[in-house]
């Protein structure tokens, strides 16, 4: 028994080279195919994490129009509150740019990146944001008109 098995072990060779020539060009395909659309899935991502930074400007401008009667805006008046003053009042923690980092020069545009509060009623208001980052954002965009599909 022993015998045989060091015979079929000797009998035993690798693989050619055209064996090893095929198996290369099935991983190049394959990797033709996957990296395309890894590409895609990672700029899907970013454009998601923007949009979900807006609606946080959002959110956040609310409890800040909520907390803040100067923020009130009058018809015909609408009132803006940029994202540095959210972040320095403590409405919203630091939003990082998906596209860069968190400083003014590579991420978001603080200054510029706002939200408008318009007065529609008494006690009813619409929102809308401008978001301003390193590579791409929004400007002046509902809540309802934020996706992936709103970039500039």
């Amino acid at each position: 028994m022993l015998k045989k098995l060091r015979q079929r072990l000797k009998n035993e060779r690798g693989l050619t080279l055209i064996e090893l020539l095929a198996v290369v060009v099935i991983l190049g395909i394959i990797a033709a195919i996957a990296i395309p659309s890894i590409g895609g899935l990672i700029d899907n991502s970013k454009k998601d994490a923007h949009v979900a930074n807006a609606k946080q400007m959002i959110s956040s401008a609310k409890l800040a129009l909520a907390a803040d009667e100067t923020l009130r805006p009058v018809a015909g008046t609408p009132k803006t509150v940029t994202l540095q003053k959210l972040e320095e009042d403590g409405y919203i923690d630091t939003l990082k740019d998906p596209d860069g980092d968190s400083s003014d020069t590579n991420g978001y545009k603080r200054a510029t990146s706002l939200v408008t509060i318009t007065a529609e009623g008494t006690d009813k208001f619409s929102y809308t944001v401008t978001l301003k980052g390193s590579k791409r954002g929004f400007t002046t965009k509902s809540q309802d008109q934020l996706n992936r599909k709103a970039f500039d």
